[in-house]
């Protein structure tokens, strides 16, 4: 701990907000590794129950989603079962609706992060500005400088060299975690997008399309082919 102090302090006023940026970054990425490991572990189960289930009882399978309601693809589901006898249309629309609304939350902290990429590198280059600013400053050329101002100018080239290489190992740490969380977030939308057709459709041919009125009285062809 004394030894990144005694960084801290040897790499200028600027190395402060950088620590701060650098914090950023790390509580977002422990906060979206604790969503994504809770959420992937337990999402298969609950589309299998929940597909299942609409199977053969769309309030079970409504029951099963609103108990996974703490996960995204839990209340994706729910949506478009929680409705009374909808139309395939409004079907499909509590899904589109849910499911942006299910991705704008797995975006948490995209911006936060694209911001951080942006700015570390800045301040990185702001605090090599400066710590040059000192060194020329501290320079006494054809002076007969003494060891001091040697020392002082050698103090302000650290200073450059601290906050360059800090604000690059900032940004390249936050654009490390913001690619992984895209990678999940676009592997998460084709699946959503898969897992809603798969709904849907067992929505149309097991539900829906039997109680329009030209099928009520149709018998139910079985396997041989014949009429009961």
């Amino acid at each position: 701990m004394a030894l990144v102090f005694d960084l801290l302090v040897k790499g200028g006023p600027v190395m402060w907000p950088l620590l701060g940026l650098s914090i950023a970054t790390v509580t977002i990425a422990v906060e979206r590794s604790i969503f994504w490991v809770r959420f992937l572990s337990r999402e298969g189960r609950v589309v299998h129950d929940v597909l299942a289930a609409a199977r053969y009882s769309l309030e079970d399978a409504a029951e099963i989603a609103q108990g996974a309601r703490s996960l995204p693809i839990g209340r994706f589901l729910a949506a478009p079962l929680q409705l009374r006898s909808p139309s395939p249309e409004t079907f499909r629309l509590a899904l589109e609706a849910s499911g942006s609304q299910e991705f704008s939350l797995m975006r948490r902290g995209d911006k936060v992060l694209e911001t951080i990429v942006a700015i570390a590198p800045l301040l990185g280059l702001l605090g090599t500005v400066t710590g040059l600013i000192n060194t020329f400053g501290n320079l006494n050329i054809g002076g007969g400088g003494t060891a001091q101002s040697a020392s002082a100018a050698a103090a302000g080239i650290g200073e450059a060299l601290l906050t360059t290489a800090f604000g690059m190992v900032v940004a390249i740490f936050a654009l490390v975690v913001f690619r992984l969380m895209v990678i999940l977030q676009g592997q998460q939308f084709d699946y959503f997008a898969t897992v809603g057709s798969r709904l849907e459709l067992i929505y149309r041919q097991v539900w829906y399309e039997p109680s329009l009125p030209e099928n009520r009285d149709r018998a139910p062809i079985y396997p041989s082919g014949q009429r009961r």
